[in-house]
């Protein structure tokens, strides 16, 4: 049973910090790329943040320079520390384990996201 697992969501201030854990199981974890994305009310589900099964981390230019994301394949978790936070930070935040088959079409396993919420 695939299990992704997120924490560490909360209230925080405008300027402020908060790092995000995806803690997975039932996966074969290497083989997984991985990826942050964010919904807010009334908006569709964006991704923020990704990382390779290699760890290169791609980012949006939403949050370029404020987040990072991170794996630690002995732990089996993905990570985004997110720093310089903005009201417009607000939202659901949800960690996906990513794969592509042989047609390039992508399948994945979602977590059932935590809320950030960036007070102004």
């Amino acid at each position: 049973q695939v299990q992704l697992v997120e924490s560490g969501g909360g209230l925080v201030q405008a300027g402020g910090s908060l790092r995000l854990s995806c803690a997975a199981s039932g996966i074969t974890f290497t083989g997984y790329a991985f990826g942050w994305y964010r919904q807010a009310p009334g908006k569709q589900r964006e991704l923020v943040a990704s990382i390779t099964t290699g760890g290169l981390p791609h980012y949006a230019d939403s949050v370029k320079g404020r987040f990072t994301i991170s794996r630690d394949n002995a732990k089996k978790q993905v990570s985004l520390q997110m720093t310089s936070l903005k009201p417009e930070d607000t939202a659901v935040y949800y960690c996906r384990a990513r794969f592509w088959g042989v047609d390039g079409r992508e399948g994945g396993y979602w977590g059932q996201g935590t809320q950030v919420t960036v007070s102004s």
